[in-house]
């Protein structure tokens, strides 16, 4: 793997690793709901698929 594609993921784990962090899940956790669901979990649900899609397109680049 190619360097600047390691460096890619470093990026994308940190910024996971802050959008996961406490002080910013409270501030999904709240009564309010979307689509009949909790918005820390719609919240949740959605930074881990946008992390997928993103390790994605970084990983298939790489074996272009």
């Amino acid at each position: 793997m190619k360097k600047r594609h390691q460096q890619k993921l470093i990026v994308l784990t940190f910024v996971l690793l802050l959008a996961l962090n406490l002080p910013i899940l409270l501030l999904f956790d709240s009564i309010q709901e979307i689509f009949g669901l909790p918005a820390i979990y719609i919240y949740i649900f959605s930074i881990w698929s946008i992390s997928i899609f993103t390790s994605l397109l970084i990983v298939s680049r790489y074996y272009e």
